[in-house]
């Protein structure tokens, strides 16, 4: 396990503030604590090291430029392993300190199930860019979820679109055949209702080819895939599961320019070992994609990096993993930056309060220009109803030695999207017993 703080110990830990009552340690609080719940051993590492170092370092830049309006930040970092067991004892050590967790980003979908069931009991946050359960988009339901700018639906919408474009309509999908080779467990599982569903409506058919953690042995899949030749696959991989599957590809025949993986399958770690063998790879891009160039990054070396404080290598401030860390981190922050704005400008937030500030994000490009995200991603906006805001994404290609991006904009289907939200979060509410919040009570 590794921990790392950003405050002295006896700032945070003191023999004395033991020995006081609850309250009275909150009031002495000074810093927002964000515990980072993260991975950089084991299979999984190299692809959560670089969201571990976007995200930790971000949360430095905020407070090399003075904080949250004056309120610095509190970090201690907490490793997983990517194991679910491990990722709830990370998060129970971890939710008391410094003051109490402002938001827990559990970077696993398999953590975010166990603790979906936790957080309204602890009240904290729960910030889930671009995985988690896709249903707590529904902010009735899942009142402490927050899939903000995009779910695992949202991302098989857009690839199905994606693939409609290039054979020219929807109609033309009609008899195709689409592989979706997934890591066998909830992460790798989000994505095949939302397919199913299209496959109804459109006529193709959906093979599902599961692979086993970590994903190193694929090839009775590839075997089958060798045999049925789908029109795409779809890669729903992580960690070293990516660039096996591109080895196995090549060596199978099937074509790179063929498959498409979700954000997660589509970043450097995936295809450095492949290099040119997996050119003409397409992944989807959650909004960003690498952007060495950003406001954002170049603020990072600056204040950052230049400083000596940088969290891991300094050539991987940019690269895709990396910003989507800086990404999720940033979204933090404006939570309760936004909090602030009703509760108290340059206060401390309580997790309770920096949820009302996520569920009243408003990121306009102005915002996101200014926070050096102009040119990475959309406006976000959220609700009490609708925890993940718009949902946008597009497409990056890997041309044997970098990601750039190959098509315009696409928006998920809400025609598709909120039927299948509504029903799947209503049926979870029946099972856990939860009567859903009413739109009176969001105003509340």
């Amino acid at each position: 396990m590794k921990l790392e703080s950003l405050v002295a110990a006896a700032a945070i830990a003191t023999a004395g503030a033991a020995l006081l009552a609850p309250e009275a340690a909150v009031a002495q609080a000074k810093e927002q604590f964000f515990p980072v719940l993260s991975y950089r051993t084991g299979a999984y590492g190299p692809n959560g090291a670089p969201w571990a170092n976007g995200h930790v370092d971000y949360l430095k830049l905020v407070n090399a430029k003075g904080g949250i309006n004056g309120v610095k930040i509190a970090i201690e970092e907490c490793e997983t392993g990517y194991d679910t067991a491990r990722g709830v004892e990370c998060y129970e050590r971890l939710k008391g300190k410094h003051g109490g967790a402002t938001v827990v980003q559990p970077l696993s979908t398999g953590i975010t199930f166990a603790l979906t069931d936790k957080a309204p009991t602890d009240k904290i946050p729960l910030i889930t860019a671009g995985y988690g359960r896709s249903e707590s988009q529904d902010g009735l339901v899942f009142t402490w979820n927050f899939p903000l700018a995009g779910t695992y639906w949202v991302g098989a919408d857009v690839l199905v679109q994606h693939v409609a474009k290039k054979e020219g309509g929807f109609d033309k999908l009609k008899g195709k055949k689409i592989t979706l080779v997934y890591h066998d467990s909830p992460y790798g599982k989000e994505p095949i209702p939302l397919l199913q569903e299209r496959a109804k409506l459109h006529g193709f058919d959906v093979q599902l080819l599961p692979v086993t953690h970590p994903g190193v042995e694929q090839k009775a899949a590839w075997l089958q895939i060798r045999q049925s030749r789908p029109d795409y696959v779809f890669l729903w991989g992580w960690g070293v599961m990516n660039s096996v599957a591109l080895k196995e590809a090549q060596a199978t025949g099937y074509p790179r320019d063929k498959m498409y993986g979700v954000w997660w399958s589509a970043a450097e770690p995936d295809v450095k070992d492949v290099g040119a063998g997996a050119k003409g790879y397409n992944g989807l891009a959650m909004q960003h994609g690498a952007h060495p160039n950003a406001k954002v990054t170049k603020e990072i070396l600056s204040l950052v990096h230049d400083k000596g404080q940088g969290t891991g290598p300094r050539e991987e401030v940019g690269s895709v993993l990396y910003m989507r860390g800086a990404m999720s981190a940033m979204l933090a922050v404006e939570g309760v930056k936004r909090a602030q704005e009703r509760y108290g400008k340059g206060k401390w937030m309580s997790s309770e309060q920096t949820r009302w500030g996520l569920e009243n994000l408003s990121l306009d490009e102005k915002k996101l220009e200014a926070l050096g995200f102009g040119e990475v991603m959309r406006p976000v906006s959220t609700t009490c109803a609708d925890h993940m805001g718009p949902a946008w994404a597009r497409i990056h290609t890997w041309d044997g030695a970098k990601w750039g991006f190959t098509s315009d904009w696409y928006q998920a289907d809400e025609t598709i999207l909120k039927p299948l939200v509504r029903s799947t979060a209503a049926k979870y509410a029946t099972e856990k017993k939860i009567t859903p919040r009413t739109p009176a009570q969001c105003q509340e």
